[in-house]
């Protein structure tokens, strides 16, 4: 079980940057009841911490707050360490990389105990099965997807029907074993799904404009996910 103070803190880490949060919210996120929120909450802006908001209407942390510097939960470290493992065996380099220094900047700032949750994380990702091509083109494919960039390639389908495609890149999927692109496809005029794995001669050509109905929240909506 979390402990009180650790829950406190979370709180209001949860409540910071964001609009409004109801006490539901918090008592399914933090698996308490709304009452234990209720008593947190109080018990938080009884200590000076800038609450806003009341039962029933829902909780923000004032534009003014100044919380101490950020720490982690033993779980909290846990699921950063095995996700940062996952993308060293499975993600492109650039994100390997990315992930290895952050976590090793988190470690450097936490306590030795916490420490020590990372080191013996019986957690691994084996990567002898990751084919390095396509490492490579999850590396192209994130920095096309960053800076707006029209890609095109030589695609094979599930069906062997080779295509000449030129998409807008919007996101990239991973699914346990493979990772796919969700573009705009010029060619067919409509938001598609492309395995990363059957992509050749992949090139970065020049910017796409900003369209409506082209956008990665429209692309999230043609697939049935509500965009966060």
């Amino acid at each position: 079980m979390t402990r009180r103070a650790d829950r406190l803190f979370q709180i209001a880490e949860l409540l910071r940057g964001r609009r409004l949060t109801t006490a539901q919210q918090l008592a399914d996120w933090l698996h308490v009841s709304l009452r234990t929120v209720y008593r947190d909450v109080q018990d938080l802006q009884l200590s000076g911490v800038p609450i806003e908001g009341e039962p029933g209407i829902g909780y923000r942390l004032s534009r003014s707050a100044s919380l101490p510097p950020l720490t982690f939960t033993a779980e909290e470290l846990t699921a950063l360490a095995a996700g940062a493992r996952m993308l060293e065996s499975w993600g492109g380099e650039s994100m390997a990389a990315g992930a290895r220094g952050a976590l090793a900047k988190i470690a450097s700032a936490m306590p030795a105990d916490k420490r020590a949750t990372i080191d013996r994380l019986a957690f691994f990702a084996p990567s002898f099965h990751v084919d390095v091509n396509v490492s490579v083109l999850v590396d192209t494919l994130h920095r096309a997807i960053d800076a707006h960039r029209v890609v095109s390639f030589a695609y094979l389908d599930k069906h062997g029907v080779a295509t000449q495609r030129r998409v807008w890149p919007l996101a990239l999927a991973y699914w346990g074993a493979r990772f796919t692109l969700g573009a705009w496809c010029e060619l067919r005029g409509d938001f598609r799904h492309f395995a990363v794995a059957n992509i050749d001669a992949l090139d970065v050509l020049e910017p796409f404009p900003d369209v409506e109905g082209r956008r990665l929240a429209d692309f999230m909506r043609s697939i049935g996910v509500k965009p966060r």
